[in-house]
């Protein structure tokens, strides 16, 4: 890293690719370093940034880690794709930070699943920017299991609606073309789900993966332990060094001029639905049951949220990609903190009624 310049983690992949478990894992590791977070989630209400916001730096330092966290920047861009807004919404954060810079040993920026990388790195070049921070390294997320099975998402519809929804987007995101892209730009490649993956479908992997990055590029493969956490090691993605705004120039992408024409939007709320839906608290089983009831009937892309449990003193999370459901206990709930039920659902003719009448039958 060069002198006296913040280093700066860029996260990419596509939804539900694992970039948000990678951040609140790495969260976890930090043991007091002061770590300012961009975030850039889709959705009414930003989940991914709360459940980043709510990682201690040290699990294991108590009351004095926990107002270490409450110090830490987390900054939200939820005003479209943080590529197609780097002037307009990344800019002034990142000046934002840079007079903050004696109070930062680092920055994680997680990108929307539909961004660029390119982008985003040349904004380090600005000599405002340039002077004091540097890329560490540009880290792609890719889903080992939706790969190898020749996908390029787990769910690709979930990241069509996501680009339907982002009326800020100024390039054409073709899935394939944005898998080259953001795994070109790479300095490390994760597979995330690996545990997920024999033998023959990471060999699968490793040929998609070879076939669009630099020899120089190092793929790691990280699963999900128990708790529903990423097993990454917080020193595998920190302190790369690899100053990529240096070299990001000499990057070509497919999409290297299309950040010169804007494409046309305004019926694009037509074709997704997004409902925040709030309740009480719940029966964690019967939640569960209507939600796997409400993802095999209708056409839901993703459902992401929290649950309050009676008698549970921790919040449960729950995630769901396609037909798949996860859940697990993230952290205790705050002493003073409401404890309601809130989830973001992402899908196609479905009705906030219909969601909202479901998900009453597992209040208590």
């Amino acid at each position: 890293m060069q002198l006296n310049k913040i280093p700066a983690t860029v996260v990419t992949g596509f939804l539900g690719s694992g970039k948000t478990t990678l951040l609140s894992n790495v969260m976890r590791q930090a043991q007091g370093k002061r770590i300012a977070v961009i975030v850039n989630e889709f959705g009414e209400l930003d989940i991914d940034a709360d459940l980043i916001r709510s990682c201690p730096l040290d699990c294991e330092d108590g009351e004095e880690n926990q107002a270490a966290s409450t110090q830490q920047g987390i900054y939200e861009l939820a005003n479209g794709c943080i590529c197609c807004t780097v002037e307009e919404e990344f800019l002034p954060v990142m000046q934002e930070l840079v007079k903050r810079r004696d109070d930062i040993d680092h920055i994680l920026i997680e990108t929307s699943g539909l961004a660029l990388p390119k982008p985003l790195v040349q904004a380090f070049n600005w000599p405002d920017i340039k002077q004091h921070c540097t890329v560490d390294a540009v880290i792609t997320v890719i889903d080992g299991p939706a790969v190898a099975a020749g996908r390029f998402a787990h769910d690709e519809g979930q990241v069509q609606a996501q680009r339907e929804a982002d009326d800020s987007l100024d390039h054409d995101p073709d899935l394939a073309e944005l898998l080259d892209d953001q795994l070109s730009a790479a300095d490390l490649v994760l597979v995330s789900k690996s545990d997920l993956l024999n033998a023959e479908e990471r060999v699968k992997v490793e040929g998609v993966v070879n076939n669009k990055v630099a020899d120089a590029v190092k793929t790691a493969y990280i699963g999900q332990g128990a708790d529903g956490q990423s097993d990454a090691n917080i020193e595998l993605v920190m302190g790369l060094e690899a100053a990529a705004e240096e070299r990001i120039e000499s990057v070509h992408t497919h999409h290297d001029h299309h950040h010169d024409h804007g494409h046309d939007h305004d019926h694009a709320h037509d074709h997704f639905d997004s409902y925040v839906i709030k309740l009480g608290e719940v029966d964690g089983d019967k939640l569960e049951k209507i939600l796997q009831d409400l993802l095999a009937q209708y056409n839901i892309y993703r459902c992401k949220g929290f649950a309050a449990l009676p008698g549970k003193p921790m919040r449960q999370v729950l995630q769901a990609v396609g037909q798949r459901l996860e859940s697990h206990f993230d952290r205790l709930w705050q002493m003073d903190e409401d404890r309601a039920t809130a989830l973001v659902f992402i899908g196609k003719g479905i009705s906030e009624a219909t969601l909202t009448d479901a998900l009453k039958g597992a209040e208590v």
